[in-house]
C-alpha cells in the first residue's frame, strides 16, 4: 500500500485501513473518496457503491463519533484472509477511536469476518451498533474466551439481516457481546425466530423492538419471547408485526414471564373480539401504557388490561365514543383522529395525507405518555376511589426533552 497515516506505526497503519468493516483496507488513497466527514468531525458516512470502490476512503472516519458504512452490496469474501488477524495487535489504536455509533450495511459478509470485527470492537468505546441489509455467509468461528469478547453495547439494531445458522443465530451473536445490552431491535431477520435453548439471559435488556416484521404474528412472538430470558424488559414494541389478537399477545407475555410497562401494538390489524375458544388471559400487572393506534379498529377491543395509565386508540375507525363498560380503568385515554370526532373527515386508513386527521396523528406516543404524566401519575383510581369515565384527550401537552419512541405516523395510501 502506498502512503500511510502520519504518526502511526506499521501495525496501526494496517489496522486503520481495516477498521469498522475490515475490508476498509489496503487500497490507493489517491482515488475519489466515497466517504464524507462533517465539519465537526462528528458524523462520517460512506457509500461504496462503485464497481471498484476505494475502501481506503474510510480513513477519514477514524476521527468521527458516528459512522455509517454501506458497502454497496459488495461481497466481502475476498477480505476473509484478514479474519485471522489477532485484534490485540491493534488494540491501542481501537481504544483511541471516538466512534460510539456504528452502522454497517449493504454487503455479503462471511461470518468469520463479522465476528472478527466484533472482537476488535471489544477494545473500542462503541455503544450503538446497527447491522442493516446484510447477508451473513459461511460458518461462524468458535466462540471467543470471555476475556476476549466483543463490545459493551447498550443498543443493537438488526434490520434485514440473513443468517446461515438457522435459529442459532442470536445465540451465536450474543457470545460475541458483553452482557450490557439495554436495547435490542430486530426487524425482518431471516430466519426471524431463534433457539431459546441456546440463548443466554439478557440481564439488563429493557427494550425489545420487534417492529416492522409483518410475518411475526402471535405464534412468532410466543417463540421469540423465550421464558425467563428477559427479566428486565420494560418496553416491548410490536409495531407493524402481524399481530391480530390481543389474547394471543397476552398469552405470549404470560408464558415468557415478562413484565413490560409499555406495549406498542400500533399499525397492526387487530381484531376487536377474540376468536371462539380463546382462553382468558391476565395481563402483566406492570403494564401501564398500551398503544393501539392505526390498528383499523371499529370498536374498542375486548380483553384489554383491567387498569392502565395511558391507552392510545387514536387514528382508528371508531364511529362512536366508547361506553364506560368498554374501557378499562384508565387515567389518560387518547382518541384523536377517529371518525366519531369529525364525521366529515376521511378515515385514517383512507386519504389521511390530505386531512386534518393526518395532522392529528403525527405525535409520538412517548410524548403523550410523558405529557399526561405516564405511569407515575397518581389519581383517584390508583388511590382506590370509585372508577370514573376518563376524558378523551384531543391533543397532547408537549414537553421538552421527551423521548421520541413510538412515533405515530399515517400509513402509506393503499
Amino acid at each position: 500500500m502506498s502512503g500511510g497515516v502520519p504518526g502511526l506505526g506499521p501495525t496501526a497503519q494496517k489496522f486503520s485501513s481495516c477498521l469498522l468493516l475490515l475490508p476498509l483496507l489496503c487500497a490507493s488513497e489517491d482515488t475519489p473518496e466515497p466517504c464524507e466527514l462533517d465539519d465537526d468531525d462528528y458524523h462520517c458516512a460512506c457509500n461504496f457503491s462503485d464497481p471498484q470502490p476505494d475502501w481506503s476512503s474510510g480513513f477519514q472516519c477514524m476521527v468521527a463519533f458516528q459512522v455509517e458504512i454501506r458497502a454497496g452490496g459488495h461481497d466481502q469474501a475476498k477480505f476473509l484472509k484478514h479474519a485471522d488477524t489477532d485484534p490485540r495487535q491493534y488494540a491501542d489504536v481501537v481504544k483511541g477511536l471516538r466512534v460510539r455509533r456504528l452502522l454497517v450495511g449493504a454487503a455479503r459478509v462471511p461470518a468469520p469476518l463479522l465476528f472478527t470485527l466484533l472482537r476488535a470492537l471489544g477494545y473500542s468505546r462503541l455503544r450503538e451498533l446497527t447491522l442493516e441489509d446484510l447477508e451473513i455467509t459461511g460458518t461462524p468461528p468458535p466462540p471467543p474466551p470471555r476475556e476476549a469478547s466483543g463490545p459493551a453495547l447498550s443498543t443493537l439494531r438488526l434490520r434485514n439481516v440473513s443468517w446461515p445458522t438457522g435459529g442459532a443465530w442470536l445465540a451465536e451473536l450474543q457470545q460475541w457481546l458483553k452482557p450490557n445490552l439495554k436495547e435490542l431491535s430486530i426487524a425482518q431477520a431471516r430466519p426471524l425466530g431463534f433457539s431459546c435453548e441456546q440463548l443466554r439471559t439478557f440481564p439488563t435488556l429493557a427494550t425489545l423492538d420487534l417492529s416492522d416484521s409483518p410475518g411475526l404474528g402471535e405464534r412468532g412472538l410466543a417463540a421469540i419471547l423465550c421464558p425467563h430470558k428477559f427479566p428486565a424488559l420494560q418496553d416491548l414494541r410490536l409495531r407493524n408485526s402481524g399481530m391480530g389478537a390481543l389474547s394471543g399477545v397476552c398469552a405470549a407475555l404470560a408464558a415468557a414471564a415478562v413484565q413490560p410497562r409499555h406495549l406498542d401494538l400500533s399499525h397492526n390489524a387487530l381484531r376487536a373480539t377474540a376468536g371462539a375458544g380463546a382462553p382468558g388471559c391476565v395481563w402483566p400487572s406492570t403494564l401501564s401504557s398500551l398503544n393501539l393506534s392505526f390498528d383499523g379498529l371499529e370498536q374498542v377491543p375486548k380483553g384489554l388490561p383491567a387498569k392502565l395509565s395511558v391507552l392510545d386508540l387514536s387514528c382508528n375507525r371508531l364511529s362512536r365514543g366508547p361506553r364506560p363498560d368498554e374501557l378499562p380503568d384508565v387515567e389518560n385515554l387518547i382518541m384523536v383522529g377517529n371518525p366519531f370526532q369529525d364525521p366529515q373527515a376521511p378515515k385514517p386508513h383512507e386519504d389521511t395525507m390530505e386531512s386534518n386527521v393526518a395532522r392529528n396523528c403525527v405525535w409520538s406516543f412517548g410524548d403523550l405518555v410523558h405529557a399526561f404524566g405516564g405511569s407515575e401519575r397518581k389519581t383517584g383510581e390508583s388511590a382506590g376511589r370509585k372508577k370514573r369515565v376518563p376524558r378523551a384527550h384531543h391533543g397532547p401537552r408537549v414537553r421538552r426533552g421527551v423521548p421520541q419512541e413510538w412515533t405515530v405516523e399515517p400509513p402509506a395510501p393503499h
